[in-house]
C-alpha cells in the first residue's frame, strides 16, 4: 500500500501560515478550559449527593408505613436532632418523643428519617418497628431466623425506630431484651428514636421507668433530647 499523500504541499503550508500572520493570528495559543463539572455533571459533590439521597428516599420510603408517605419535621427540637444526626451520627443520641395517643409522634420521628435521608447521608440503612412487633420476632419461634439474630440487627442497625415503647407488659424477658439493644446502641452512639405515650418520668403516675425498669431509664437519661408533644388527639379531629 503506497504512503498517504499529505493534503497539501509545503509551500501551500506556509503561504497559508504567512497569511495568518499577516492578519496578526500566527501565534494563537490555546486558552485555558473551564472543565469543573457542574453540580449536574458525576464528580461534583453535589451531583454525588443527590445520587445518595434518592437511594436514601427508597429506602425511607420502603421503610415507612403508607399512612406516614408525607411526614416532615415541624418540631423545632426534632428538625435539630435530624441535623445532628446528618452532620455526625455518634453525636445525635436518642431522641425520645412522647405525649398521648394521637399528637403526631410517629408523624414526627418518620419525619425526622426523611430528613436525614433527603440530605443524601454515605450510608443510610435504617428499621422501624412498633414495641409489639419488636418483641415478637424476638420470641421462640418469632422469627425464622431466631430471636438472637433479631436483637443483634436491632444493635447494629445505624438507625432504629421504635414506635409505641412501653405499650407492652413488662417483663423479664421485655426488659433484657430492651436493654440489650439500648445498652449496645449507646456504648457504641448509634442513632436511635423512640415514641411513647408514657413520659420519661412522673411521679404522680405511671411512667417509662415503672414500665421498663431503673437499667434502661437510666441509659435514656443520659443521651436523650425528650420532646414531649401536647394537643388534641389528631385523629379525633380527622374523623
Amino acid at each position: 500500500m503506497p504512503d498517504p499523500k499529505p493534503l497539501a504541499s509545503e509551500a501551500v503550508m506556509q503561504r497559508m501560515q504567512q497569511m495568518l500572520e499577516a492578519r496578526g493570528l500566527g501565534h494563537i495559543t490555546a486558552g485555558p478550559i473551564d472543565d469543573t463539572p457542574t453540580p449536574d455533571e458525576p464528580g461534583h459533590p453535589e451531583y454525588h449527593r443527590r445520587q445518595r439521597a434518592t437511594i436514601a428516599i427508597g429506602r425511607w420510603t420502603t421503610a415507612t408505613p403508607y399512612r406516614y408517605q408525607d411526614a416532615t419535621p415541624t418540631h423545632p427540637q426534632v428538625v435539630a436532632w435530624a441535623d445532628r444526626a446528618i452532620a455526625d451520627p455518634r453525636t445525635a443520641g436518642i431522641l425520645f418523643l412522647t405525649g398521648p395517643f394521637g399528637t403526631g409522634k410517629t408523624h414526627q420521628a418518620y419525619g425526622a428519617l426523611r430528613r436525614i435521608a433527603e440530605a443524601g447521608p454515605d450510608r443510610f440503612e435504617l428499621i422501624a418497628t412498633t414495641a409489639p412487633d419488636m418483641y415478637a420476632l424476638m420470641r421462640p419461634n418469632g422469627s425464622e431466623r431466631g430471636p438472637e439474630y433479631e436483637v443483634k440487627r436491632l444493635m447494629r442497625i445505624p438507625l432504629l425506630l421504635i414506635d409505641d415503647l412501653g405499650t407492652e407488659k413488662i417483663s423479664e424477658f421485655t426488659e433484657e431484651a430492651t436493654y440489650r439493644i439500648l445498652n449496645e446502641r449507646y456504648n457504641e452512639c448509634r442513632p436511635l428514636i423512640i415514641t411513647s405515650n408514657l413520659p420519661v418520668a412522673d411521679p404522680n403516675g405511671q411512667d417509662l421507668h415503672d414500665q421498663l425498669g431503673t437499667r434502661i431509664t437510666s441509659r435514656l437519661a443520659q443521651t436523650t433530647t425528650v420532646v414531649a408533644l401536647g394537643g388534641n388527639d389528631r385523629r379525633l379531629g380527622a374523623a
